[in-house]
């Protein structure tokens, strides 16, 4: 499978709706207030979310934030213990996932090893009892849409990874769904084929207009899919917007540290609020942001960040300049990664265009700078540790 199928999928046919009632809400999911409740642990708190129809959205976080147990209060796997839900303008709580106007494609694909492709995608159909001129129909209709028609006829143990994937996802549109879930579908494939997959599965979500809400904890599932992504944290929604936003106006420093990669420093705040003044350096923003007199937060990604050989007879750094030395360098193909141990305490990554990186080697006394206005301040709160942040081993 290519990229190339891109062509085939913006050419499928559309699967309709099969019903013209509420057609402006169709597919609109409104989560109000709701709670899920183990024991006396909040899963999810007091959440509440509108995705609108035709909506790709992500919900993204670490393992336990409360993305999954969401998903399933929508699908009706799980019920509310408070809160209410609706999809295309009705009230579900309490109504089971088969009298939803839901399907989910789970990482596990479930597939009938005994049955063929074909009537693995009919088998919804089938227990719904539609006429079986209808069934056949659709069922074409659903594999051409994910481009496997040829394939009807083989076992799914006869399919690779990204094919089953294929299937799972035509047996569920081939009920013609308002919202499509889909729990960390690609998780068992590999990169190459898993980045193949985002594309097609973007492709074919924006063909259908189909509500699609994606649990991931991939970052770069989210940022290349979604038109929106709630970025979930301890059951709540930490930030809600844009994969543009998320990455360049993180709300927090929870979202900052698991969006992408950062730097952080931790020290006294500055300045009026527009630095912090850390053991290595002093980052200075391009405007005063923080309210505290105490301790804050320095984001700085290792893409916007300059490196050089340092000259020792140089004057010492002013803001947003620190010194080091380089313990480590790794090709990442475009980009030269460099390792920068700034002290027993704290390290620096460091990213650099492969045609535009200097020539230095391991053992390098080095000097590290960046622009003010790439840096982010955050009250400190422990919160970069919590998002994923794990600081660069100091060697």
């Amino acid at each position: 499978m290519s990229t190339g199928t891109a062509t085939d999928a913006e050419s499928a046919p559309t699967i309709s709706s099969g019903s013209s009632e509420g057609e402006d809400q169709r597919g609109g999911v409104v989560l109000s207030g709701i709670t899920k409740l183990y024991g006396d642990q909040a899963a999810v708190d007091d959440l509440s979310l509108t995705i609108q129809p035709g909506e790709f959205i992500s919900l993204l976080g670490p393992s336990g934030c409360g993305k999954t147990t969401t998903l399933r209060m929508i699908a009706g796997f799980e019920q509310p213990d408070a809160g209410d839900i609706r999809i295309s303008g009705r009230p579900v709580r309490g109504i089971p996932p088969y009298r939803r106007d839901v399907n989910t494609v789970f990482q596990a694909y479930a597939l009938f090893p005994h049955l063929s492709v074909a009537e693995n995608v009919a088998y919804g159909l089938q227990q719904r009892r539609t006429p079986k001129s209808e069934v056949r129909d659709r069922v074409t209709q659903a594999l051409d849409l994910v481009q496997m028609r040829r394939f009807g006829d083989r076992k799914p143990t006869q399919l690779s990874g990204g094919q089953q994937q294929r299937i799972a996802l035509a047996r569920a549109l081939v009920n013609r769904p308002a919202v499509l879930l889909l729990d960390e579908p690609l998780g068992a494939l590999d990169r190459q084929l898993r980045e193949e997959m985002q594309l097609e599965v973007k492709l074919l979500q924006s063909r259908l207009g189909i509500t699609f809400v994606f649990v991931t904890h991939d970052q770069g599932e989210a940022l290349s899919m979604s038109d929106r992504i709630a970025i979930m944290r301890a059951g709540r929604i930490e930030q809600l917007a844009d994969a543009d936003t998320v990455y360049a106006r993180p709300a927090s420093a929870y979202v900052a540290a698991f969006v992408g990669q950062q730097n952080f420093f931790r020290g006294a705040v500055a300045e009026a609020g527009a630095a912090i003044t850390s053991p290595h350096a002093l980052v200075r923003a391009a405007a005063p942001v923080l309210t505290t007199t105490n301790l804050g937060e320095a984001a700085v990604r290792p893409e916007y960040i300059r490196i050089d050989k340092d000259d020792p007879s140089a004057p010492p750094g002013e803001a947003n300049t620190t010194r080091g030395d380089l313990i480590g360098i790794s090709h990442l193909g475009d980009t030269m990664q460099y390792l920068v141990r700034l002290g027993d305490d704290q390290s620096l990554i460091v990213r650099r265009p492969t045609p535009d990186a200097p020539v230095l080697e391991v053992g390098d006394a080095v000097v590290c700078s960046w622009a003010a206005h790439h840096v982010l301040l955050f009250p400190a709160d422990d919160a970069a540790q919590e998002g994923g942040y794990v600081p660069p081993p100091t060697l």
